[in-house]
């Protein structure tokens, strides 16, 4: 069973997302726009678009089509009934429609493997971390450095070891974690 807190985790994993409220529900927002939100009664609201929303029904049977002033706004499902690699899935996918076009570009690219230009990453991390990080919008050491320790083992393919190995770079910079 899915838990609000792995849909937390898997929507703070993403570039500059805040949590806060909105209608006295848990929400997520990417600079401002809403993408995530729970209901009180356990319910997951996600902002989609229409290909995306026709495809998480029919995937998920007990979803149903959110609407706003009769235009389809996204989806809406119970959270213990979507396991959490399709709940992972569909919170990147909202964040992907609400995010703006440049920093939703970013995050394809670290997707894809690539590294923007003024990657200082050290190499020494692993993929799984790099990729973690880009992924985090995380590209240079010194955004590193506005994290904690446990902010950064919170994201999936960054372990005890890549947290050292950045801790050390970072000392070698006369920088430290937050």
């Amino acid at each position: 069973m899915t838990t609000v807190s792995q849909l937390r985790k898997a929507a703070l994993g993403l570039p500059e997302v805040e949590e806060g409220a909105h209608f006295g529900m848990v929400a997520f927002s990417v600079r401002g726009k809403g993408f995530a939100s729970v209901t009180k009664d356990g319910q997951v609201q996600l902002h989609l678009g229409e290909a995306e929303v026709e495809a998480a029904v029919s995937a998920h049977p007990s979803g149903e089509r959110l609407f706003r002033n009769g235009a389809l706004i996204g989806f809406r499902v119970p959270v213990a009934d979507i396991d959490g690699k399709d709940l992972n899935a569909l919170v990147r996918v909202a964040w992907f429609h609400r995010a703006p076009k440049r920093l939703a570009a970013a995050l394809a690219e670290a997707d894809a493997g690539t590294k923007p230009a003024d990657c200082d990453l050290p190499a020494a991390i692993g993929r799984p971390a790099t990729h973690a990080l880009l992924g985090a919008g995380l590209t240079t050491l010194a955004q590193v450095a506005t994290r904690t320790r446990d902010e950064l083992l919170a994201l999936h393919g960054v372990g005890p070891k890549a947290v050292r190995i950045l801790s050390e770079s970072l000392a070698q910079k006369g920088m430290s974690l937050r």
